[in-house]
């Protein structure tokens, strides 16, 4: 795989990341070897720093960076949320037909670009990991917390990729030996590990409720609670999930529900859980990769599809606010984020986890355990500010059936354009086929799950391809 051979970018990331501007570390000599764990870990301070390096890779990674190869475009054009603006798109819009190809094509290239770039920073926590494990040096308290960091984006970026392509190679250490040979593992397995992850890593950040300099980019407790509702609402344990949720809504004097919507995707929101910051990538340029691949020019490859920007009411004030439209070529387009170009000076960071999805988890938790009012008054929460009808006062009689309907709804206007969570929500409650056939002359059942790049079966004929490829 990419990851087992790219000991290059490993190296420079954990080097770079001492030299980041806005960051005080520790400048190293480059390593002679890909094992840096006795150098980079040999004390809190640079340890520190390598964790803080997998995360500054998050802004710069295609997996992550919400720009042309990232989960929130290419998870996002195979649902009913976006469209290519041209009919002629060879990337993106077999993405949009659900027809990626495996191999020696622009889709073939992103999928691959998407998987690969997924595995480097799975490698990185990995290399992480061992070298906490192996360190002796380092205050018990604060191994403790890198190792929960770490585990964080190890379960992270696995939730993602079992999520798109089913089963995966569960890799869970740097031996090359072994990742060469990789199989894949069944997704239940993957499911178990990510969950086993986070499970450890909130206990390992339980007290850890700072996020440092007013910067909401920390991993602590409050992130990995909010990931953890996340995987048991997948998980459909609704008890749980509605618990982990709970603790995040509670948190009152931290997080809230931004009135303005134009405020929501600022840095340090008020309702962000945990962004990325654009000046992770250590370039002049802050603005984004949503706020620069949404920017809804006149080269964007990427538009809102008519019938979602139409099953907007026109008081619902998210079209208004963050909902564009280019006149000269008559499409709409995401405008959560209004800045795609700034330089030294960022004003938005790309937003991964924020109350308002934590608000939904629980009304949908609820209302699969019969708590019709409490579903209605969480799902209430998010269309009092999105200038709707309340449910309380239009339906208060509803049933769990429509309920959960209009949650799916909610979900669909609050979160769009948002790493993938439309086509997630699609497979996870079986409705994809339903919804997407009358949408796509090519859909299949087997188009939810992505091909997995044919570059890796060639390299590990332990690997087989999903079916329908």
């Amino acid at each position: 795989m990419r990851y087992i051979n790219n000991k290059i970018r490993f190296i420079v990331a954990f080097n770079l990341l001492f030299t980041m501007s806005c960051e005080n570390f520790v400048e190293l000599d480059t390593p002679d070897h890909i094992l840096v764990s006795p150098v980079v870990f040999n004390s809190g301070e640079t340890a520190t720093a390598a964790i803080k390096g997998i995360y500054n890779e998050l802004a710069d990674a295609d997996f992550s960076r919400g720009y042309q190869y990232s989960v929130t475009v290419l998870a996002g054009m195979p649902s009913d949320i976006f469209e290519t603006t041209s009919v002629t798109d060879t990337r993106y819009g077999p993405f949009q037909q659900n027809e990626i190809a495996p191999a020696e094509t622009p889709d073939a290239s992103a999928n691959y670009n998407l998987w690969s770039s997924a595995y480097n920073i799975i490698y990185m926590a990995n290399s992480a990991l061992e070298g906490l494990e192996n360190s002796t040096n380092i205050p018990v308290g604060q191994l403790g917390i890198l190792e929960g960091r770490a585990l964080f984006l190890r379960a992270f970026t696995y939730f993602y990729l079992t999520n798109l392509y089913g089963d995966v190679p569960l890799v869970l250490t740097t031996d090359y030996r072994q990742n060469s040979l990789a199989t894949r593992n069944p997704a239940s397995e993957v499911w178990d590990q990510l969950t086993d992850d986070l499970e450890e890593a909130v206990v390992l950040l339980d007290g850890q409720d700072f996020y440092g300099e007013n910067e909401r980019t920390n991993i602590n407790q409050y992130v990995v609670q909010a990931f953890l509702a996340r995987v048991y609402l997948y998980r459909e344990d609704w008890n749980k999930a509605e618990e982990w949720s709970s603790k995040l809504i509670d948190q009152t004097t931290i997080y809230e529900i931004q009135e303005d919507l134009d405020l929501v995707f600022l840095k340090n929101s008020k309702e962000a859980i945990w962004q990325i910051s654009p000046e992770g990538r250590g370039f002049s340029s802050t603005y984004t990769g949503e706020g620069y691949m949404f920017r809804g020019n006149s080269s964007s490859p990427v538009k809102l599809s008519d019938n979602f920007v139409a099953s907007m009411q026109e008081k619902d004030k998210r079209l208004a606010n963050w909902v564009g439209f280019n006149s000269s070529r008559s499409f709409h387009f995401p405008y959560k984020y209004k800045d795609s170009n700034s330089r030294n000076s960022a004003s938005e960071y790309s937003m991964v986890l924020r109350l308002a999805e934590q608000y939904l988890i629980r009304a949908e938790s609820r209302a699969m355990q019969g708590n019709i009012s409490g579903a209605i008054a969480d799902v209430d929460v998010l269309r009092s500010r999105a200038g709707l009808d309340l449910i309380n006062d239009i339906e208060p009689e509803i049933n769990k059936e429509g309920l959960l309907n209009i949650i799916s709804e909610e979900r669909k206007l609050e979160l769009f354009s948002e790493w993938g969570h439309r086509w997630f929500d699609l497979k996870r409650t079986g409705k994809a086929s339903q919804v997407l056939m009358p949408l796509k002359p090519l859909w299949q059942e087997t188009d939810v799950l992505f091909p997995i790049p044919q570059v890796e079966l060639d390299k590990n004929q332990n690997l087989h391809q999903n079916v329908g490829y």
